[in-house]
């Protein structure tokens, strides 16, 4: 597939067992063909406020959210493609619109403020969103592995298989590799179905066979749920210790 600057489509997200991989894979026949690069690790840093206002607004799931990310296919050297992408969602439908520079030059251009100097219309979007919230920092890495099907009569249908997500908040520079925490037991794919209209009705028929429903998942989200819990439950632990000892010394 080639390079694509913006998109608009449909994306439904399903919780799947390595067997239902297994199953629905199988039955795609004629149907869909699977991407020239086969699995391939997807490498994301999401950027976000000091308060994780982006994230904190996205998982209260309003009509209208945005996210910015960098990602790149593999681990990248300085020089190697990088796409930034700006995402939005709207009453359900997606809008990404995306530029593509080395890796070194996009981190820099995020990171540090150095501009690529660029003058493209969707340059110009993410500049706006930029500078409205304040110029975002490194929120967190996440990673997966991933494997890509386009339908063969329409190339817009895409369904994708995602697992080995893997998020971490410490060194956040996609150079550095892919390491961390680990979102999804070791069976488990979190497969997405992207299409700009309709489902097809074999893919519905196929879905409803397999008992398989749509079931809501952010990467980035649940990542950043993990976080505050742990941070909620190690805050209770403290009060609790201060509590106890504030208790015996007054005795």
């Amino acid at each position: 597939m080639g390079y694509k600057g913006n998109f608009k489509r449909v994306e439904k997200k399903y919780l799947i067992t390595e067997d239902k991989f297994a199953k629905i894979t199988e039955m795609f026949n004629d149907k869909m063909h699977g991407d020239e690069y086969g699995r391939s690790t997807i490498c994301n840093i999401y950027f976000d406020t000091h308060t994780y206002q982006l994230i904190r607004q996205s998982v209260e799931k309003p009509l209208y959210k945005e996210k910015l990310r960098l990602r790149t296919y593999g681990i990248p050297d300085d020089e190697d493609n990088a796409f930034i992408e700006l995402k939005k969602k709207f009453k359900g439908v997606v809008y990404k619109r995306r530029i593509n520079m080395p890796y070194k030059k996009a981190y820099d251009y995020l990171v540090y403020g150095i501009s690529p100097e660029m003058d493209t219309q969707i340059f110009k979007e993410i500049e706006w969103f930029l500078k409205f919230y304040d110029y975002p920092k490194p929120s967190m890495v996440i990673t997966y592995d991933r494997i890509a099907f386009y339908g063969n009569d329409d190339p817009e249908l895409r369904i994708t298989f995602d697992r080995d997500i893997t998020w971490r908040r410490e060194e956040p520079d996609l150079r550095k590799g892919v390491f961390g925490n680990k979102l999804l037991a070791d069976n488990e794919y979190i497969m997405e179905i992207k299409v700009l209209g309709a489902m097809p009705l074999w893919l519905s028929k196929l879905l409803n066979d397999e008992m398989v429903f749509p079931s809501p998942y952010s990467k980035y989200g649940n990542a950043y749920k993990t976080v505050l819990n742990s941070f909620l439950e190690e805050k209770e632990s403290n009060e609790q210790f201060l509590t106890v000892n504030y208790r015996r010394n007054s005795n």
